[in-house]
């Protein structure tokens, strides 16, 4: 076990470079000078202007952070400074981020740490909620729909779904939004709506449990619409087994058939699918945190991407890349404990 989690942290280290190598070299294609981005409309001196550029790690410095020329020498004279290398700045970033530093914010001007310190609370409580509406309901409808099999339950779940998946994400949040937060109000004379943007606070007028209701239910639409898909499709295959029907001619109960039988080898394949998404929400939904409004670093990344601010979005994508390989790892170490028969690191057969 311990050996299979070493090899897949190496196999991380690849994927990881090459993500940010290859985020670092389009932000070098796309035009645009940082610089102006932090002065925003204030008129720099060349002497500021070289300080901040040696501040951001744009132009070469010494051992102590002052700029040089040329030749080395320490210099004061912006036409004299030396350009930054691309792949100086990237291992400069590199050599930061392993110290937990993830640069600071061109439009902002804070702690890209501190950001997302703020940030990443709201993504995660959203994340959670919208995986146990998939846990729940995914799985649950899946289960449904497979034990009764061709029922009206069957036909009701495998249309919902279909229409689910068929649907956008960023457009079903807004068809909540007017239907439970605009229409609602009207037709029930302003007793009864949910709120439809930002995630509470002093000034709302609800209670906080009550921001996460459609944004959780928009996050979760689609990826419990699969859940269902995926649960149904094992099932039913596992219920056609020999040991299935071993388990049913000895005369057990079909409830028991289902839960000690059938339903941990069905699991499988929808564990791996909900974990890689609840990676992928703890990495911030884009989509369903700017429909929202929501204060998380999906919404965050978006605005950076919209200003150019870079080292944000270089942050956010780092999270995310080690999110969803830490996930991915969990879900993978996950399965020994689903499928006894499976044992990392075992020796072969015949070895």
């Amino acid at each position: 076990m311990f050996k299979y989690i070493g090899k897949r942290l190496l196999q991380f280290i690849p994927v990881f470079i090459g993500v940010t190598l290859i985020l670092f070299v389009l932000q070098n294609v796309v035009p645009g000078d940082p610089i102006k981005l932090i002065a925003g409309e204030k008129a720099l001196t060349p002497a500021i202007e070289l300080q901040i550029r040696a501040a951001n790690h744009l132009v070469k410095v010494n051992d102590e952070g002052q700029p040089v020329n040329a030749q080395g020498e320490v210099t004061t004279e912006l036409s004299e400074a030396v350009p930054e290398s691309m792949w100086g700045r990237y291992f400069y970033y590199l050599g930061n981020l392993l110290h937990g530093d993830l640069g600071n914010s061109y439009v902002r001007n804070m702690s890209v740490n501190d950001i997302f310190a703020q940030k990443y609370p709201y993504t995660i409580r959203l994340a959670l909620c919208g995986i146990l509406i998939e846990i729940v309901v995914g799985i649950g409808a899946g289960v449904i729909s497979a034990i009764k099999r061709y029922s009206f339950w069957d036909v009701l779940v495998t249309l919902t779904t279909s229409l689910l998946v068929a649907m956008p994400a960023f457009w079903l949040g807004m068809l909540l939004q007017l239907l439970f937060g605009v229409l609602m109000k009207q037709w029930t004379g302003g007793a009864f709506y949910l709120p439809i943007s930002g995630a509470g606070g002093p000034n709302s007028n609800f209670d906080p449990a009550m921001h996460y209701i459609l944004p959780a239910i928009t996050l979760a639409s689609v990826s419990t619409a699969y859940a269902a898909r995926i649960m149904r499709s094992q099932l039913l295959d596992v219920m056609n087994s020999d040991y299935i029907r071993t388990a049913v001619a000895k005369g057990l109960a079909p409830r028991q058939v289902i839960v000690h039988h059938a339903l941990k080898n069905a699991l499988i394949p929808v564990v791996t699918y909900i974990g890689i998404d609840f990676g992928s929400m703890l990495s911030g939904a884009i989509l369903t945190e700017t429909v929202f409004n929501w204060p998380g670093v999906g919404y965050e990344v978006y605005r950076a991407i919209t200003q150019r601010d870079w080292p944000i979005v270089l942050g956010g994508v780092s999270i995310i890349v080690i999110v969803v390989m830490v996930i991915s790892l969990i879900v993978d170490v996950s399965y020994a404990f689903l499928d006894p028969r499976i044992r990392f690191g075992a020796p072969k057969e015949g070895k």
